[in-house]
Order: structure tokens, then C-alpha cells, then sequence
């Protein structure tokens, strides 16, 4: 039996998992490594952490396994996007990596928005916003150019991690789309962007498709991973466009939810010129020629775990939700807002907080679980509300995370959606992704299309009420009134935060 590896490097850890040619998981392991944040708003990483437990992940998944060395034909990563990996000519990282959660180049955002005007949109589909790569760009270029002097070229954290595996540097297109460099139609770093804001096109590293064979392992690495010199490494992709992958979102009205800490919802999108206006992100896709569109609820399953962890600690989320299913849609006239630390869609908000609005002596305890799952819930609507507003199909919606856990959380998203909720039986994200660009890369299927029909494998499905869709469709209404009514309050209430 031959194998592929494929390596997610998130925030907090790195995965890897070790897939058949079936799709089946014969081994997976996880490392972890520090977050660094010392100052208010900031967050990086040290770009050797990632490499020293990849290269520990791929050991341990290999010996747990017992699968021979030689067996492993390929490796392919899915990583977090954005974050800045500033190299000199060597190569060397110049300082720790920004990442994609911090916070501090508010005003290199201004500054790319004169600079770019209406081509900003136009070119890179996407608004300035302080997660993205090119704002920490500048801000490097502002606060310590004696650093930015000395770049050759920069990458992003898996670019970083495949390159000390292989001594190849590139980017795959649906990492750069995150970095408002590329001109996201042409699937080319943007010439007219970098020279208005000011940016060497000379430090955009080569791009490649996902699929692509970037290197084979140096000797030294395999060693030390219990792999070959000869296993082959492929480009990855973007953690968003891997978990669209590994969920099966390929085609023409895929569309997933994502219910992590963070909440996702992703369209599969062919129409490079589909017009939403920066509402939502667009990016391409890991597949060739797509792409897909892209709202994010900050809050999901954040706000979740923050109401267990705040009124009942230690208390198991099964133990916890057992009985939501009980409670009436509405729960009761409470709503509850998800917005613990801002928004992203439909509103680019760093200021706005969350709300319970409507409670009053007869709510217990459940009634605002309820209300916390319905009010994710109506975040992520707004999100397909403005994929439909575009004329973009959303047909069958796939549910992943922890938002497919929860058999009434499921079919309120049918409801509140007004679609399908399909689920997958084996449910690995973007890993998953990652272990199917290695699949195809290594030749075992002609397609990720054809990859994800061998490997994934789905569950239940959970069709919309009729009567719960009109029920929600009103409530949903009340929601998007909380967002306008209580903005100019949280700007008010700004400087009593601590």
C-alpha cells in the first residue's frame, strides 16, 4: 500500500496525517508551539518552531504507523494564511513571523487604501485588512527598515516550512490571493500594486499552482522525518481553500460551513468576475482555475465556548446542550449577537461587541445556549444572504467542525440557511485538503474532483422545516437590526474597556 502525508500548519499546532490511496487515516500526530504576544494587538511566531515539530509531526505519524519509509510516495500542506515571513538573501527569517491575527497596521490599511483607491478591489478582490500580508509588509518597511533593507524576499508559514524541507522557495496562488499583492484574475503578483505602495516586485517569491512538485526532501530532513530523500513534496494550499478540499467544495454551488473557533462560510466560485463588492473575501481556489468566496463569523464557536466556559465550567458541551433541543425556536425572545471581538461579515468592525437582547427573569440557563447557537447561526446567514444577493447558487451546504457535532445545531443551519446540511463521515479538514494536492500530485487520481470521490465518505443529511424557515426568516430580520442599534453604544462604551 502506497501513502501521501498531508501537513496542517495551524496557529496553535501542526497535524499530520497519513492517508491510503483509499482516503483512509492510517496515522496522524500533532505538535505543538508557542504563540507570541507581548504587546496588545500583536501575535507572531518564530518560524523555527514550525519547522522543528513539522519535521517531529512527520516522525512520530511514520513510527506510530509502522509504515515503511519508502511507502510515503508524497507530502503536500494546507497552512494559516497571511502571515508574514520576512527572509534575507539567504533566505534566513529577519524577525519572528506576523500572523494573520494581529493587529497592528491599522494604519498601513489607510495608507494601501489612498494608495490604491477603487484598483484595490478591482485587482486583488479583497479589502485592506489588517490579517492580511501586505499591511505587515509595510509596516516592517515603516518601523524597522533597517530589517526591511536587508529582504531578498518574503513567504507564508507553510511556504516557509516546505522550503526548509526542500530548499525551494514558491507560493501557491491561493496563499498569495491572502496577501493583496496578486492580481487575483490574472493568477500574477500585481506590478501596478506594488509600485503605488511602494513594494519591490523583486520580493514576491515564484508562484505555482498547488498540485505542483516543488522538491523531494533534503537528505538530511528525511533522516531525521524516518522518510526517503526521494518522497516528493507538492506547492499546498491556503488552510481555507485545503479545508474545501478535504470537504469535497469542487464544484459549481458547493458550499460549506465551517464552525471552528473562527466560522467559515465558503462558496466554490468559477466566475473570476463575480462582483461582491469586498463583502466577502475571494480568493482562488487550491483546484485549478477556481476559486471561491469566503464570510467569516470572528466569534463562532468562540462565543460557544466562552458562555460555557463563563456560566458553566468544566461542564461538557454534550452535558451542556442535552436538552437545547427542547427549547422553542427564538429561544424565548432572547437573541444573541456573536460579536466577542468584533466582526468580519458583513461588518469589518473592530469595535463592535456582542449582546443578549430580550432576556428577562424566565431565561435559565439553556435558553441562552440556544439563543449563543442561533445567533452563530444567523451570523453565517448573512454571509450566504450576500452570496445570494450576487447571484451566486448555493445549493447543498456541507457542515464541518463543531457545528456538525450537534444533531439540532445541524438542522437548525437547514433551517436557517433554507438548504441541506449534508455531513462527512470522516471529517479530517484541512489535513485532509493537504493529503488530497499530494494524492493528485503523485498521479493516483486525474483530478481533486476524482480524489474526493475515492475519499470522502458522507453521513447525515438534514433537510429545511418549511414552518422553522418562515419562523427563523423573521427572527433573522430582528438580528441584523441588533448590529445598527447598539454600534453607536460599543463606541461609547470603547474607552471603559480595559
Amino acid at each position: 500500500m502506497k501513502y501521501v502525508i498531508g501537513v496542517d500548519l495551524g496557529t496553535s499546532s501542526v497535524k499530520a496525517l497519513l492517508v491510503d490511496r483509499e482516503g483512509r487515516i492510517a496515522g496522524e500526530a500533532t505538535r505543538e508551539y508557542p504563540l507570541l504576544q507581548e504587546r496588545s494587538g500583536y501575535s507572531e511566531q518564530r518560524p523555527e518552531d514550525w519547522v522543528r515539530e513539522t519535521v517531529n509531526a512527520l516522525a512520530d505519524v511514520v513510527r506510530a504507523s509502522g509504515v515503511p519509509a519508502g511507502d510515503v510516495e508524497g507530502i503536500s500542506f494546507s497552512g494559516q494564511m497571511h502571515g508574514l515571513v520576512l527572509l534575507d538573501a539567504e533566505h534566513r527569517p529577519l524577525r519572528n513571523a506576523i500572523l494573520w491575527n494581529d493587529t497592528r497596521t491599522t494604519k498601513q490599511c489607510r495608507d494601501i487604501e489612498a494608495a490604491l483607491g477603487g484598483k484595490l478591489l478591482d485587482i486583488t478582490r479583497n479589502p485592506a485588512l489588517e490579517g492580511f500580508t501586505l499591511p505587515k509588509l509595510l509596516w516592517v518597511k515603516e518601523h524597522e527598515p533597517e530589517l526591511y533593507s536587508r529582504a531578498a524576499t518574503f513567504v507564508l508559514p507553510k511556504d516557509y516550512v516546505r522550503y526548509r524541507l526542500t530548499g525551494d522557495i514558491a507560493m501557491d496562488l491561493s496563499d498569495a490571493a491572502g496577501t493583496l499583492l496578486l492580481d487575483v484574475r490574472a493568477k500574477a503578483w500585481s506590478a501596478d500594486v506594488c509600485e503605488r505602495v511602494g513594494v519591490d516586485l523583486a520580493l514576491c517569491p515564484p508562484l505555482v499552482d498547488s498540485t505542483a512538485l516543488v522538491g523531494t526532501l533534503l537528505p538530511d530532513v528525511a533522516a531525521e522525518a524516518g522518510l526517503t530523500s526521494g518522497t516528493r513534496v507538492f506547492a499546498g494550499g491556503a488552510d481555507n481553500a485545503c479545508g474545501a478540499v478535504g470537504a469535497g467544495i469542487l464544484g459549481e454551488g458547493a458550499t460549506m460551513c465551517s464552525i471552528g473557533t473562527s466560522g467559515v462560510i465558503l462558496g466554490y466560485e468559477r466566475d473570476k468576475d463575480r462582483d461582491f463588492a469586498g463583502k466577502v473575501h475571494f480568493f482562488n481556489h487550491a483546484q485549478e482555475d477556481a476559486y471561491y468566496a469566503m464570510g467569516v463569523t470572528l466569534s463562532a464557536g468562540h462565543s460557544l465556548g466562552w458562555f460555557r466556559d463563563t456560566f458553566a465550567p468544566g461542564v461538557p458541551f454534550g452535558e451542556l446542550l442535552a436538552t437545547v433541543g427542547d427549547v422553542p425556536i427564538g429561544s424565548k425572545g432572547l437573541l444573541y449577537t456573536p460579536y466577542l471581538v468584533g466582526e468580519r461579515t458583513p461588518h469589518a468592525d473592530a469595535v463592535i461587541r456582542g449582546s443578549f437582547v430580550g432576556m428577562d427573569a424566565s431565561h435559565t440557563r439553556i435558553d441562552f445556549a440556544r439563543a449563543v447557537m442561533e445567533g452563530i447561526t444567523f451570523s453565517l446567514n448573512e454571509s450566504i444572504e450576500l452570496f445570494r444577493a450576487a447571484g451566486k447558487s448555493v445549493g447543498r451546504i456541507l457542515s464541518i467542525g463543531g457545528g456538525a457535532k450537534n444533531p439540532v445545531w445541524l438542522q437548525m443551519q437547514a433551517d436557517v440557511f433554507g438548504a441541506e446540511i449534508a455531513t462527512l463521515q470522516n471529517e479530517q479538514g484541512p489535513g485532509m485538503g493537504a493529503a488530497m494536492l499530494a494524492a493528485v500530485g503523485c498521479g493516483w487520481f486525474g483530478s481533486l474532483a476524482e480524489c474526493a470521490s475515492a475519499f470522502l465518505r458522507y453521513g447525515a443529511a438534514y433537510e429545511p422545516k418549511p414552518e422553522n424557515v418562515q419562523r427563523y426568516a423573521e427572527l433573522f430580520e430582528v438580528y441584523k437590526d441588533v448590529y445598527t442599534q447598539t454600534r453607536g453604544l460599543n463606541e461609547r462604551l470603547q474607552k471603559f474597556r480595559i
